[in-house]
């Protein structure tokens, strides 16, 4: 489950300045706590002054979609029609994906790309940017590296 968490924390500019920031950041937990327990962990490495987490919530997105060209994070609201078959009548749901792009545009096409293979009729009525900094998927260290797949080492060995 993805959680939304503000963080606040202020710290010194180069004019002796102090200045605040709230930013928002999208963790992958399992529940609340492991969510704070993340944020601390991850945070800690990013932030060196104190912080505060102001507030957690569960994110509404149906899927995270990454681009490793992008800088900023955009909040795309999709539409999907299907059909009922009992009453015959076209049902419309709504999904929020969080994607990872330059700009609204960009936003727009990598979403579509993603969709290529989907069945039935669909819309992206909203492309917005997104308040969210950064993504923190999670991660178990048990992830195998493209070294390690199974098939590569029985082809190295030969």
């Amino acid at each position: 489950m993805w959680y939304e968490c503000k963080i606040k924390y202020s710290r010194i500019d180069e004019d002796e300045r102090s200045k605040t920031f709230n930013q928002a950041y999208l963790f992958d937990a399992l529940s609340f706590t492991e969510a704070e327990a993340r944020v601390n962990d991850e945070m800690r490495q990013y932030i060196s002054t104190e912080f505060k987490i102001t507030n957690i919530k569960v994110a509404n997105f149906s899927e995270i979609c990454p681009n490793e060209n992008g800088d900023r994070w955009f909040k795309c609201k999709f539409v999907c029609a299907t059909l009922d078959e009992d009453s015959g009548t076209e049902r419309k749901s709504n999904a929020y994906v969080l994607v990872q792009a330059n700009d609204v545009k960009d936003a727009y096409e990598t979403l579509e790309a993603s969709l290529t293979d989907t069945v039935g009729n669909y819309e992206i009525p909203s492309v917005v940017e997104s308040p969210i900094l950064d993504v923190f998927p999670y991660y178990d260290g048990q992830e195998e590296t493209p070294a390690e797949k199974p098939e590569e080492l029985e082809h190295s060995e030969a």
